[in-house]
């Protein structure tokens, strides 16, 4: 494990080289960040954490984005997150895995009330319709991790909600 300064992210290149996979779960709020540090940290960190690894010998990256991510979104979020995964996408892993959770169901430090109250609306509904609007935190990690472990022979894989529900479970 390396800290880094992600406002230096150049300086730390040794610490990107030799692993085979790369796992990226970086990400903001908006509300936290404003506009320009929402998309800092979470298009351009990204997208230079993955050339790093692609630098040090990365062979296979996974991404987590979000649902209804893209590129040509009106809404900034999911525009951001499509921009990223296309860039990924660009750096040319010989395997890249993205996955698009729905809203993730975990506890956070930091106080956000507007996201507390859709976790209890689609905690309830992961009761009736466990795929369709939700998914636990460590779901994703096991499907991130099996994904890694099985990989497709697809260069590129996009997993919705439901797949990840499904390669999570173990």
């Amino acid at each position: 494990q390396a800290v880094v300064d992600f406002e230096q992210l150049g300086e730390y290149a040794a610490a990107f080289q030799g692993h085979d996979v790369g796992f990226c779960c970086l990400g903001t709020t908006r509300a936290k960040a404003g506009a320009d540090g929402f998309v800092r940290v979470d298009r351009d960190y990204v997208a230079q954490a993955a050339e790093l690894a692609r630098s040090g010998g990365c062979k296979h990256f996974v991404l987590q984005s979000s649902q209804g991510a893209n590129a040509q979104s009106r809404f900034l979020y999911l525009r951001v997150k499509g921009e990223v995964e296309n860039l990924v996408q660009a750096i040319g892993f010989d395997h890249c895995t993205i996955l698009r959770p729905a809203v993730l169901l975990c506890k956070r430090q930091e106080s956000r009330p507007m996201e507390w109250i859709a976790q209890q609306f689609f905690g309830a509904m992961a009761c009736l319709f466990p795929t369709a609007n939700s998914v636990p935190v460590e779901t994703v990690a096991r499907a991130m991790v099996a994904c890694v472990l099985q990989p497709s022979k697809e260069k590129v894989k996009v997993l919705e909600n439901r797949a990840i529900h499904e390669l999570g479970k173990a």
